[in-house]
């Protein structure tokens, strides 16, 4: 099984949590989106995913793009679900996934915040303006859910894809200086997912890519 991925991605990010929590050995492939103006615009990597996006699995003849198809097809294979089995408590964890993953993620990755600061013209600042904005409107509904859900993790006290999806938006927001204060029970979830040796393996700096 083949991981291509970068060290930044929230995708990426999420996906490594789950093959770290089903215990699936995988070998890591970097995509740098930077260098050269993006390795992931590649004639080879484009055979893998024409959206030139990571992540993308490759297991035998499967190759799959999009990180929640991903991760739906790992909880499949073994290890804990991430998806209850029970239909209310499973649309509840999609709920809370997409929030972050559908909502939230698309709108502060590298393409996007790209033409915000150079083809827009809006500079660092207007980036910082635009990150700031859609992580607070995005993470002040998550509080705000997680008040009826949350137990130990977003919802109960079993790590689910919403945890998976959560991580990486707290990283990126720390990353860009978000003041997180004001979202207490979004923050007590998230470090106590930072604990868990699966979560921890997964962190970007934790990657062979990642430049520190």
């Amino acid at each position: 099984m083949q991981l291509y991925g970068y060290w930044r991605s929230s995708a990426s990010y999420r996906v490594r949590i789950a093959l770290h929590l089903k215990a699936l050995d995988f070998e890591y492939k970097a995509v740098h989106l930077i260098k050269d103006g993006g390795e992931q615009k590649s004639a080879d990597y484009g055979q893998l995913n024409p959206a030139q996006l990571v992540p993308t699995l490759v297991d035998g003849d499967l190759q799959l793009n999009q990180s929640l198809a991903i991760i739906e097809y790992l909880d499949s294979l073994s290890g804990p679900r991430l998806l209850p089995e029970d239909a209310k408590q499973a649309a509840i964890v999609r709920m809370l996934a997409y929030d972050m993953a559908c909502d939230l993620q698309p709108i502060v990755n590298l393409r996007i915040l790209q033409y915000v600061s150079g083809t827009l013209e809006a500079g660092d600042e207007g980036r910082s303006a635009w990150i700031k904005h859609w992580v607070d409107k995005a993470f002040t509904a998550f509080e705000s859910r997680l008040q009826t859900y949350a137990g130990t993790y977003c919802v109960g006290d079993q790590v689910t894809l919403a945890d998976l999806c959560l991580v990486p938006q707290v990283y990126n927001a720390q990353r860009f200086g978000v003041d997180l204060t004001p979202y207490p029970t979004l923050m007590a979830v998230h470090d106590r997912l930072q604990q868990l040796p699966a979560f921890a393996k997964a962190r970007p700096e934790a990657q062979p890519d990642a430049v520190v």
